[in-house]
This record gives structure tokens, sequence and C-alpha cells, in this order.
């Protein structure tokens, strides 16, 4: 990897990166006609919002994946919890409007 790639903080050098996959409920193929593409933009609004970098971003009918770069004081829980649960929280808002 260059010396570019990775991430500068008071007295350490980071590269944090996570490959994160989840299903919808049932794991139902309804990430399709369109609901793809908005998923991908709220992902990438999310991302912005809290300081991490897609890398990757694939979503299939069933099942979505995101590589991310993110900042080291943040869990890989936790930024899958928040990925799963805004997109979902829009992605309803957007179906019931």
């Amino acid at each position: 990897m260059s010396e570019e790639q990775y991430h500068s903080v008071s007295h350490c050098k980071y590269l944090t990166q996570y490959h994160i996959i989840w299903c919808p409920e049932f794991r139902f193929s309804v990430l399709q006609k369109g609901a793809d593409d908005k998923l991908k933009y709220i992902l990438a609004d999310i991302c912005n919002q809290y300081g991490y970098e897609i890398k990757a971003l694939e979503v299939m009918p069933d099942h979505i994946h995101i590589f991310v770069d993110c900042p080291q004081t943040v869990a890989p829980c936790d930024i899958a919890r928040t990925l799963k649960s805004i997109s979902a929280i829009e992605m309803l808002k957007v179906s019931h409007s």
C-alpha cells in the first residue's frame, strides 16, 4: 500500500477499512427497480455525515456489500449499526411517500 492511503493523527498512522455485508429482512429481493440507486445515495450521504469513505459499494437485489475506510476510533459494529438503521429509516420514508 502506498503511503498516501494511511491517515495520520498526533503520534500514529493508521488504515482502518471494513467490508460489511447485510441483507434486508428475510433476505427478500427488494433492492431493485430504483431502490438500489436510492439506497446507494442514502449510504453515501450517511458516510459523508459520519466521516467514512466508501471504497466500494454494491447493492444486489437481496444484500448489500460496502467497503469503508473509517476513523480508528469507530468500532465496526457501530459502523454497521449506523449504516443499517439510518438507511432502513430513510428507505421506509421513501416507500411510504
